[in-house]
C-alpha cells in the first residue's frame, strides 16, 4: 500500500476531512489530495506529525510492516473482488500482484489473492496465459513453506486442484502428502484420482472407506447427543436423537440389530418398562443380524473379518449378563417378562 493510500485509510477512518488534515497540518488541502491520489509525497518533515494525526506509527504510515491483520487482508481481498467486477482481467491481476510483492511474508493474503484470481481465471474463461498460471503457482508454492499447518494444506488443496483440471494427476496426487494420511478429505481426493486414472476397484474401496468412517463416526456423536439430552431430562430432544440414530441405522444399512437395540438408555432412564421389554427382546431377537451389514453392496469392496460360528451365541450371553445389572434394570425385578427374558 501506497503512502497515500494509508493517508486516505486512516484519514476516513479518523472521520476526517481532506480540509481539516491540512489545517492541522498547516498544509493546503489540494496537498492532502496529491499526496493521496500519489501525485506528490508529503514532506520528510511532516511524516511523524501525520502519523500521530492518523493514530498509527511511522512504520504503518510508510507501509513497513511485514504482517498484515485479518481485517486488512480481508478488505484488500474485497477490493480484489470489486476490481474484478469491474476492470479487466490483466490490470486486476497487475495490481493484486504490486500488492502481493508489498508483502511478501504475508502468506494468507497471498493465498487468498490467487485463489481469487485462479478462480475468476477459471470460471471467466481468461486465457490460460502461463503469465497467469506460473505465477498463480509460484504464489501457492510459496505458501507450502508456511509455519501454519492450515495455510499448507490450503495451498496443498490450490496446487491438487489446478493439477487435477488439467488432469496432471500424477502432479495433483503429490500435494496429497500435505494432508494427514487418516484424513477423509485426503482419501475422498485420493478416490477422486483412482476413478480418473482407471482404478475403478480402490476407488469403490476408497469411497466405501469414507462412507463407512463417516457413518461410525456420526453414529456415535448422535449417540453422545441423545445421552447429553438424558443428562438434561429432555426425553423429547432425546427420543429426537434416537430417532436419528434409528434412520442412520436404515439409510447406511447398519442391520437390524442396529436399529432395534438404539433407544435403550433413554427407555431405562424414563424408566419405562414396556419400551425396556420390548427392546431387549428385539435386540436378543436380532443377535443373529448383528454383521449384516458386512453383506450391504454399500461396502461390497471392503475387507472385513466375519464373526465366527459362535459370536451370536456370546454376544446373546453377553447381554443377558449386562440385562441383569442392578443399578439400570433394578427396577423391573419384579417384572415376570423381566424375569423370563434374564434365566
Amino acid at each position: 500500500m501506497q503512502i497515500g493510500e494509508v493517508i486516505r485509510k486512516y484519514r476516513k477512518k479518523q472521520d476526517m476531512t481532506q480540509e481539516e488534515m491540512a489545517g492541522c497540518l498547516g498544509v493546503t488541502a489540494p496537498a492532502v489530495n496529491k499526496w493521496e491520489n500519489g501525485n506528490s509525497m508529503p514532506d520528510i518533515m511532516l511524516l511523524a506529525p501525520i502519523a500521530r494525526l492518523l493514530g498509527i506509527t511511522v512504520d504503518e504510515l510508510l507501509s513497513f510492516r511485514e504482517e498484515l491483520t485479518r481485517e486488512e487482508i480481508n478488505g484488500l481481498v474485497n477490493e480484489l473482488n470489486d476490481r474484478l467486477k469491474k476492470g479487466s482481467y490483466g490490470e486486476v491481476f497487475s495490481w493484486a500482484k504490486k500488492i502481493m510483492e508489498e508483502y511478501p511474508n504475508c502468506e494468507w493474503l497471498i493465498w487468498q489473492m490467487a485463489v481469487v484470481l485462479d478462480a475468476q481465471r477459471m470460471f471467466s474463461k481468461i486465457p490460460v496465459a502461463e503469465q497467469y498460471e506460473d505465477y498463480l503457482c509460484d504464489c501457492y508454492i510459496r505458501v507450502l513453506s508456511s509455519n501454519d499447518e492450515q495455510l499448507r494444506r490450503k495451498a496443498a488443496d490450490s496446487l491438487f486442484s489446478l493439477y487435477a483440471r488439467k488432469e496432471q494427476w500424477e502432479k495433483a496426487e503429490a500435494y496429497l502428502a500435505y494432508f494427514p494420511s487418516d484424513s477423509p478429505e485426503r482419501k475422498r481426493k485420493q478416490a477422486y484420482l483412482y476413478s480418473k486414472t482407471g482404478r475403478m476397484q480402490e476407488a469403490y474401496k476408497a469411497y466405501e472407506e469414507i462412507l463407512f468412517s463417516g457413518c461410525q463416526m456420526a453414529s456415535m456423536v448422535l449417540h453422545s447427543m441423545h445421552m447429553l439430552a438424558i443428562e438434561e431430562k429432555n426425553w423429547e430432544k432425546a427420543q429426537y436423537y434416537v430417532e436419528k440414530e434409528k434412520q442412520m441405522a436404515v439409510l447406511f444399512e447398519m442391520g437390524e440389530y442396529t436399529f432395534v437395540s438404539a433407544g435403550l438408555e433413554l427407555a431405562i432412564a424414563m424408566q419405562d418398562a414396556d419400551a425396556v421389554i420390548a427392546i431387549m427382546e428385539q435386540t436378543l431377537g436380532a443377535v443373529e443380524t448383528v454383521a449384516e451389514w458386512m453383506d450391504s453392496p454399500l461396502y461390497e469392496h471392503m475387507a472385513f473379518k466375519r464373526p465366527g460360528e459362535k459370536f451370536a451365541v456370546e454376544l446373546k450371553k453377553k447381554l443377558v449378563e449386562n440385562f441383569r445389572e442392578e443399578e439400570s434394570f433394578g427396577f423391573l425385578r419384579e417384572d415376570k417378562r423381566y424375569q423370563e427374558l434374564i434365566k
